[in-house]
Parts: C-alpha cells; structure tokens; sequence
C-alpha cells in the first residue's frame, strides 16, 4: 500500500481515534487504519520495559501491562485514544514529577517514506540520546507510521482519588503546596460558579498529612475511590466539546491562570460555562515536545460543541503566548510555522529528522504542511 502510493503521488496519513480537535490526519488519498496492529508484543517486568502496537487502545493496553506487573507511568484525562496517536502529539496527565506520555517512549519501528522499516533507540541499540528517538517521540505522524512502540514502565500500581470541591480563592493560595504535596493533582475552574474540582491521585498510603497545610482543600468530597491506576487516572468524556491548551513555564503562583480568570468573567462568562483545566507537567528532551526542557503547565480552555468558541479561543491565545506558552498539538490553535519554529530550540534537526526520513513529504498533509512550513510539496507538483 504505502509503494503504490508513494508511486501514485499520493499522501498517506495514519488515523486513529480521532481524539485530536485538529486536522492532523485529514487527506482525499490514503488512510491507514492501525486497530488491527494491537497488543503487548513482550514485557520484562524486572526491567520495566515493554514493546507494544501501535493501534492498542490506551484502556486495553492498560490491563494488557498489568498482567504482567506493569503500568504506564502517567494518563491522560480520557483512556480512548490508540497508544501511537497520544504519544505522536504529546498527551499528558498531571503531575510536576510526571513526564507525558511521549518521554516514556525509548524505542520502537517506524515505516519510513520509502516503505523501509526503521528502528529508533533501544530498538536501534541506542541510547536516550539517539537523535530519531527524540524526534519520534512527539512526531505528529510526520516522520511514518510507527509500527512498534517500546515503552519505559513502573511496576503495576493502585491509585487513591480525591476529588474535592471548593472555592477557587483557596486553591490560588495553595497551588504550590498542593502540588509538592501529591504525586498528581489538577483543577478545573468553572467560570460560572468560580468554584473550583481538585483533583488529586496518590498511591495508597502515600497520601499527604491531612493537617499539612494547604495540602487537602477544604470543601465537598465528590469522588473518593481506589483501583488500578489505569481505571482510576482517565475520566468518562461522552459530551462533545472544543478545546485549546496551551504548555506555560510552571509558575505556582498561577500568575497568566488569574490573568485568564479576569479576562473570563469580564468578557465571555455570559456565553462560557464550561471549565478551565490547570494542570502539570515534567520537562523531557523530545525535539517538539511542549514541555521540552523546562516544567510545565497547562491551561485548557473548553467550550461545548455546539456553541461558538472562536471568538473566545481568539481572545484568550495572545495572553497564553504572552507567557511563553506552547500549544498542544492535539487542540485548536492557530499558530503556523513562523511562529512554532521560535518556541523549540530544535526545529530544524526535527525538520532534519522528518527530510531524511521522507524526502518525498508521502505523510505530510495540508495541514502538516502548514505546521511545519513544507508548502508547495514536490508530491503536489508531480501530481
């Protein structure tokens, strides 16, 4: 398939969930579906390492590991994405000691624009510092379609939530301490109510001092459960909604988080009520990461469907950018090329990675094209 492609002129993109508010699998030529490659190839449980398949649902692959005595390390907020997928566009949980997914990669396979089958780190006998690997970590499905994907693991684990409601004031005042505190902990703000969901995971018996202060907020306890760390880390997402998230350099004092609250309530609480999500993130090494380098939070901005959310993404984008941020691939932003390249100390060898991989742009869509800065590809002229 991907020969007589490359000789129709055609573009190729790999599809998944569909869990991405944008087009990054979009193409008129060839989809490839990857459901059919899943599973847990092999695990070592004494190394805490696995290889897995691309299209391994991350709820499957999460009770796959625990028969053999393993887990990922972190989540994200839903489980329904394929394992390849939230590790091409960086998916992340929450936790200021918590890589996202994609810094657990260090090896794996990838199909190469010429139909060849590269190996990248340990696959490739190499290292952490294997340039491929850290470019394939957070790839965007621009340098192949991964066929194999070999994952840094923790030993299987149990999770204690809490979720607790209180009054967002409170957790202004005690973002630092909460987040010393738990091995993760997230906020949702609700612009209507300005009360505030947090949210904090700690294995069982690891939990803070309850009078450690600004450690637990006071409050209504809404959800107090235990199990797998896999069941109890991702949430049920069924309502449809829009989303942009931007990666800031962690500040506990939650300086631009204020700023957003202000700008809400004074210019579109009348119209927005759904919440603002603050969460954390660990700096990693992968060449676009949006937490390359430097400890990470996130801002998301959420909206119904079926309500207008460009006015209010537009608005809110310059102050999120004004504060260093980065954008989620996954989610709205309208950032291009010229902007990117300033945010990722390495996006040229990113860009280097990607050309000598596939110099014909066979994975490379409209939409690719334009993040990336790759308009007017000799695929289209040749067509």
């Amino acid at each position: 398939m991907i020969s007589t492609a490359a000789a129709a002129g055609e573009t190729v993109r790999p599809v998944g969930s569909g869990h991405s508010s944008l087009p990054l699998m979009t193409t008129d030529d060839v989809l490839i579906s990857l459901d059919q490659l899943s599973g847990v190839v092999e695990a070592d449980a004494e190394v805490g390492i696995a290889s897995v398949l691309p299209g391994t649902g991350l709820a499957q692959l999460g009770a796959q590991l625990a028969e053999h005595g393993l887990a990922m390390e972190n989540l994200g907020d839903v489980d329904y994405q394929a394992i390849a997928g939230a590790v091409a566009t960086g998916t992340h949980g929450s936790g200021a000691t918590l890589g996202n997914l994609s810094s657990t990669l260090v090896g794996g396979q990838l199909l190469d624009g010429r139909g060849e089958l590269v190996s990248f780190g340990v696959d490739a006998g190499a290292g952490l510092d294997d340039p491929l690997l850290r470019a394939a970590q957070v790839s965007l499905g621009a340098l192949g379609v991964l066929t194999r994907l070999t994952l840094r693991l923790e030993s299987a684990y149990e999770l204690h939530r809490v979720n607790v409601m209180t009054h967002v004031d409170w957790v202004l005042e005690h973002f630092e301490q909460l987040i010393a505190a738990h091995r993760s902990v997230d906020f949702y703000w609700y612009p209507r109510s300005d009360l505030a969901q947090v949210r904090m995971l700690n294995k069982p018996g690891e939990e803070p001092d309850p009078d450690l202060p600004g450690a637990v907020p006071p409050g209504r306890v809404k959800t107090d459960e235990t199990g797998p760390s896999y069941e109890i880390i991702p949430n049920s997402r069924d309502l449809r909604f829009e989303e942009m998230e931007y990666m800031l350099p962690l500040d506990p004092s939650l300086e631009a988080f204020r700023l957003v609250r202000e700008r809400v309530k004074d210019r579109h609480r009348h119209r927005v009520g759904w919440r603002v999500l603050v969460r954390t993130i660990a700096p990693d090494r992968a060449m676009i990461s949006n937490a390359q380098h430097r400890p990470t939070m996130t801002i998301a901005l959420l909206q119904n469907a079926s309500l207008d959310h460009q006015e209010y993404f537009a608005d809110l984008e310059p102050l999120l950018r004004a504060f260093g941020g980065r954008p989620h691939w996954g989610k709205k932003h309208s950032l291009r090329a010229p902007e990117l390249r300033q945010l990722y100390p390495e996006w040229e060898d990113f860009l280097g990675q990607r050309e000598r991989l596939d110099p014909e742009r066979l994975y490379i869509n409209d939409h690719l094209a334009q993040l990336l800065g790759l308009q007017g590809t000799a695929r289209r002229e040749q067509r």
